[in-house]
């Protein structure tokens, strides 16, 4: 917001149709820069010759099928449900025409990642069927499912008073749900579980489709985190212990979760990894996205998938929080 009149700014929420419509002066470069990064990163799934890989698939054990499988069972839907949330939750809400633009290109990505996880399911011999139902019949997969549409069906059934206190906490809750834990933990979870297969030589070019779709992801979590602090700075109301405590309890929610959803996808273990090695590392992501909105960590659990730093490293993603970082105006104390 610097560089700009104090009498021409105006806060990044509101639902006004006449208002951002106009892009240049911008007042969230963060915003516009990120769209940009959005449009250079893009991709399609058939650009990865993922024939290749169905010899790996076939020489799997069923235990590392079954996993594969769980996972094209909860990204598939999941991609859709998040763009639920943006259209109804986020876009509304958001006056600045950067943040539309973002907004619009990270639609088209989850679409886009859809398509490739349709991709996976289309190319290795995965029974469809069960892969679409497991979100429903599986407790674990379910819960998480169900915690996700508990905060967006606040969105979609009613329209928040974008100008009370009630109506932002509503808001900052949903970006929380869909942003920092679903896509900022339970995928990254996810993600580092599909590119272990590659550790081992397995599924190169399966790893190659995931690692465009990280790229992607990375990409949504430094939005999401910085309309999060940027809401919460614009509006102190919302800094009371009380909605912190709240905010808080969510992510830990969230971890309890995804250790039970961890132990259903990787019951017996592979070589390799089991599911106590998986939820170390989403202990580990939890921690890093409690620091990113300003709580102390939780678990102190260290990463450890070190391999992963190539890939997809928390604090390489998001770095742009620390306090000497003059990039983006946003700090990261902002509970």
């Amino acid at each position: 917001m610097r560089g700009m009149p104090v009498s021409a700014r105006r806060g990044i929420l509101g639902s006004g149709i006449q208002e951002g419509l106009l892009l240049k002066p911008l007042t969230y470069p963060w915003a516009m820069d990120l769209y940009n990064q959005a449009v250079a990163n893009t991709w399609f799934p058939n650009e990865v010759q993922l024939g290749e890989d169905l010899a790996d698939f076939a020489r799997m054990s069923d235990d590392e099928r079954h996993a594969l499988t769980f996972l094209m069972s909860y990204f598939n839907p999941n991609e859709l449900l998040v763009n639920k949330a943006l259209a109804f939750g986020v876009y509304p809400y958001v006056n600045a025409a950067e943040c539309h633009l973002y907004l619009a290109k990270q639609m088209w990505e989850e679409a886009n990642h859809c398509m490739a996880f349709e991709y996976v399911l289309e190319t290795f011999p995965i029974d469809r069927e069960q892969a679409y139902e497991s979100h429903v019949t599986v407790p674990s997969m379910a819960a998480k499912e169900e915690f996700e549409v508990r905060f967006i069906r606040r969105m979609t059934e009613q329209t928040l008073d974008i100008a009370t206190v009630e109506g932002k906490q509503d808001f900052v809750r949903n970006l929380v749900a869909y942003n920092v834990i679903l896509e900022g933990i339970w995928f990254y979870s996810g993600f580092m579980v599909a590119l272990s297969f590659r550790q081992r030589n397995l599924l190169r070019n399966f790893a190659s489709l995931i690692d465009w779709v990280v790229r992607d992801e990375s990409l949504h979590l430094k939005f999401g985190i910085n309309l999060i602090l940027t809401v919460l700075e614009e509006n102190p109301e919302l800094q009371t212990e009380e909605f912190a405590g709240e905010i808080r309890q969510m992510i830990l929610d969230g971890v309890t979760m995804e250790e039970a959803y961890n132990r259903d996808l990787l019951p017996n273990g592979i070589l390799g990894l089991n599911a106590d090695y998986i939820n170390a590392y989403v202990r580990y992501l939890a921690d890093r996205r409690l620091e990113e909105l300003g709580f102390e960590p939780e678990y102190g659990d260290a990463n450890p998938a070190k391999w992963m730093a190539t890939a997809n490293d928390t604090l390489q993603l998001v770095n742009f929080f620390e306090a000497t970082n003059t990039s983006y105006e946003v700090n990261a104390r902002a509970f």
